[in-house]
């Protein structure tokens, strides 16, 4: 086993549709793929696939270890992309030892842990039972982890293989909670002597809700809440708002359709420039490519949003927290408590729909931060529910697994790893209450710019990964 394998393996995964909820042929895919290598494979219900390699001679009483990634994906693409998720394989260059999708993201989170493990199920190398799990739906809300069935595996020691910092062995990571509020609007008419102009926020980075949120990204919908709240002293009327996507990434892209006379329209636009200004003063440090800016609009409608629906929305949108809400007293420079405002969509007649998410490692300050995004909505006269909450991984004080690695990577590499706890969410808090006494770790090669287009891996730490798994499995006992 090699990284030139799992490289292979990877390249024709990037071919195969695996939106999350839609992960019908990276299923099939993988069965083939088992029935080819004569491996028993099992799927259930919620579509997770289990793929055993039994022991090699000599090697039976190694205790049996589980390897887990999950196979789906987020799907972002740029504005004006022309890529249909459902059927185009992604496209990616190589260039300078990375491995880069320009427009879309690339789906090495977590493509490239199923590829290691394809590559570990058909390798030569002599090692205890293997089980490699494959969950599905991780990226909007662990569904398929939780759907698993006590004893779906047997191992005790499980490696996540689903981290993004080469370097860094992780042993703990933050619960989550979705909050979506639903504003219900009704439509009045535009005023005749009015004209429809667009303004817009575009071009962030964006990111993982998780991983990046203490990195001070702009967040393309709150930017622009904040410039529509700054003109409710004018006469003007919001016919269309749309920004953000998935709830795990941070929203890159928001705009929103107005409506007002000509010289109202001219005050508004030189308040925008200002705006435009302000916030490149206020991000330019980290926003390179961030524009703020207002242009013509081809909508044909004549209607829109009701006056008071409109200012409440833009109130709360203005209002609504996002980002770092409480380091960690516990962990050196470890985020605690988080809230990404995410997406507001306009995608049923009568409703606007605004998602958001919070995490922590702390219960009780989850549900905190979800309260308050809940209280800042209600307020606004929206109708706000929670789902999804999966919960926290806590750092064992004893931990075998954790051991080795790190010990395998002191050996291979000379120096010790980091060995900390995630913001980002990951399928092992799920496992410690579905497979009690389970072992973990979670590591991977360096992912930057996940959640957004521009996703790449660093292929140089793909190497290192590699290495890694393979010392692991090969020792430990």
């Amino acid at each position: 086993m090699n990284s030139e394998k799992v490289l292979s393996y990877f390249k024709e995964i990037t071919q195969i549709p695996r939106e999350s909820g839609h992960e019908e042929k990276i299923v099939a895919y993988l069965q083939e793929f088992a029935a080819k290598h004569n491996l028993e494979c099992k799927t259930d219900k919620a579509g997770n696939v289990l793929i055993t390699k039994e022991a090699a001679p000599g090697y039976e009483d190694v205790p049996a270890m589980v390897l887990q990634s999950h196979s789906d994906m987020v799907c972002e693409k740029n504005e004006g992309v022309e890529h249909d998720f459902a059927k185009d394989p992604i496209r990616y260059i190589i260039k300078d030892g990375w491995m880069i999708a320009p427009d879309t993201t690339l789906g090495a989170d977590c493509g490239i842990g199923v590829a290691a493990q394809m590559a570990l199920l058909v390798s030569d190398m002599p090692c205890g039972k293997i089980e490699c799990l494959f969950t599905t739906s991780e990226e909007t809300g662990l569904d398929g982890a939780m759907a698993l069935e006590p004893g779906f595996f047997t191992g005790k020691v499980l490696l996540n293989l689903d981290s993004e910092d080469e370097g860094e062995i992780f042993v703990g990571c933050a619960g989550g909670i979705d909050t979506t509020a639903e504003f219900n609007y009704k439509n009045e008419p535009i005023q005749s002597d009015f004209v429809l102009q667009e303004v817009f926020v575009k071009d962030a980075m964006g990111g993982h809700s998780g991983d990046d949120i203490n990195k001070g990204r702009a967040n393309a919908v709150q930017l622009l809440g904040r410039f529509l709240y700054s003109i409710l002293d004018l006469d003007w009327q919001l016919v269309t708002i749309d920004g953000g996507n998935k709830r795990n990434a941070i929203a890159r892209e928001a705009k929103a359709v107005i409506a007002a006379e000509e010289d109202t329209l001219e005050i508004i636009n030189e308040r925008l420039e200002e705006y435009a200004a302000e916030v490149a003063e206020e991000y330019g440090a980290i926003e390179k490519d961030l524009k703020v800016g207002y242009g013509e609009s081809n909508l044909e409608k004549d209607s829109a949003i009701d006056e008071m629906t409109a200012w409440n929305l833009v109130a709360a949108l203005c209002a609504s927290p996002h980002g770092v809400l409480a380091m960690s007293q516990e962990i050196e420079n470890f985020v605690e408590t988080s809230t990404n405002l995410a997406s507001v969509k306009m995608t049923e007649p009568g409703v606007i729909r605004i998602g958001s998410s919070q995490r922590s490692c702390v219960t009780a300050a989850r549900r905190a931060a979800a309260a308050k995004m809940e209280a800042c909505f209600v307020l606004a006269g929206a109708i706000v529910k929670h789902e999804g909450e999966y919960p926290g991984w806590a750092p064992a004080a004893e931990s075998p697994i954790r051991d080795a690695c790190v010990a395998s990577y002191k050996k291979l590499f000379g120096v010790e790893p980091k060995v900390k706890a995630i913001h980002a969410g990951l399928e092992c808090g799920l496992f410690t209450e579905k497979f009690p006494g389970l072992d973990m770790v979670s590591f991977g090669p360096t992912l930057r710019g996940v959640h957004a287009p521009g996703e790449r891996l660093d292929l140089a730490s793909l190497d290192k990964f590699v290495a890694l798994l393979v010392d692991v499995i090969k020792n430990f006992k």
